[in-house]
């Protein structure tokens, strides 16, 4: 059957602003033909195989009136609320244990028919036994009631739940950013760990440098200090060995002097007196003091002789200084 063949049948089953599909062996509900007659608010799918309402039915918002009694509808969908204009909902003889919580926004409903169906027992107490035109109208009060009760629950449990999340998201945030904090920390505190490394190792190395070059310096200052005590050992030796040395120069130079001065006036002497220079005018005086010299040895010959020994013991003690001098 084509799309136009069943608008045309639904056309023929519309009588003014109802629509008549019951008893039609329907499993499910033509929705989008129905959405095609905004002016048919009142629809009765009653006696058939329908288990189930497509979400697309919760758009037919111009319904007032839906006899859905003795099909199979196990379950009705989640945003039935929307039907908002809905008064009269006929479920009687169906497999409903329960409602949608969207049940409490249908604000216009004034009847309402739920029996012979497994309800739960709460659900059940509050629909009652709709036997009549007030009970059902009961059932259409209470039952909202209830659903309005359930949706408060819920909006409850989902405030509660949001609200336990929001906790939670906070709580996460909290570790979160404590988490960082702690990162951040370890991370400032291994810079700095890893700074203060750095600066011992600087410090060692300086350290290193200024303890070389304090060693380098003492051993200069050792070696220089050792230098200066051979130097002044040194000299003090050269010293305390060439002291003498002057002094047995100076006695050696003199009594060479005075060997020298003697032999010249020896030999001046004996020049004068044994040679022809005895008559010379110059020689006379030689000749006078010589002659004067010899009588006064004579006179004098112990003590001459006691020079004389003095003289030999001065001439071999400097011979004697003079060989110790040369070894």
């Amino acid at each position: 059957m084509s799309k136009n063949s069943k608008v045309l049948n639904l056309k023929d089953k519309i009588s003014g602003n109802e629509v008549d599909l019951s008893l039609c062996n329907l499993t499910e509900v033509p929705v989008r033909e129905l959405a095609l007659f905004t002016k048919a608010t009142v629809v009765d799918l009653s006696c058939n195989n329908i288990t189930s309402l497509p979400p697309e039915f919760c758009n037919l918002t111009h319904l007032v009136k839906v006899d859905l009694s003795k099909n199979q509808l196990t379950c009705l969908p989640d945003d039935l609320g929307n039907l908002t204009s809905l008064q009269h909902l006929d479920l009687y003889n169906n497999k409903l244990t329960s409602l949608p919580v969207s049940f409490s926004q249908l604000r216009s409903l004034k009847w309402l028919d739920l029996k012979d169906n497994p309800l739960e027992p709460g659900l059940a107490k509050a629909a009652g036994d709709c036997l009549d035109e007030k009970q059902c109208k009961q059932c259409a009060t209470k039952v909202l009631q209830h659903m309005r009760a359930i949706q408060d629950d819920v909006d409850r449990a989902r405030e509660k739940r949001l609200l336990k999340e929001k906790e939670q998201e906070k709580k996460k945030e909290a570790k979160q950013r404590e988490r960082e904090a702690r990162e951040k920390e370890a991370r400032k505190r291994e810079k700095a760990e890893e700074k203060e490394k750095r600066r011992k190792e600087y410090n060692a190395q300086v350290a290193a440098v200024a303890a070389r070059e304090q060693q380098k310096k003492k051993s200069e200052e050792k070696k220089k200090k050792n230098g200066q005590a051979a130097g002044e050992t040194k000299d003090k030796k050269v010293v305390v060995e060439s002291a003498p040395k002057p002094r047995h120069s100076l006695l050696g130079l003199m009594f060479k002097l005075l060997l020298l001065l003697l032999l010249g006036l020896a030999g001046v002497a004996a020049a004068c007196r044994f040679t022809d220079l005895r008559k010379e005018a110059l020689c006379m005086p030689v000749n006078v003091a010589v002659d004067d010299g010899l009588s006064w040895a004579k006179e004098q010959e112990g003590v001459v002789r006691q020079l004389v020994q003095n003289l030999s013991s001065a001439a071999k003690e400097f011979l004697e200084s003079t060989q110790a001098s040369k070894n």
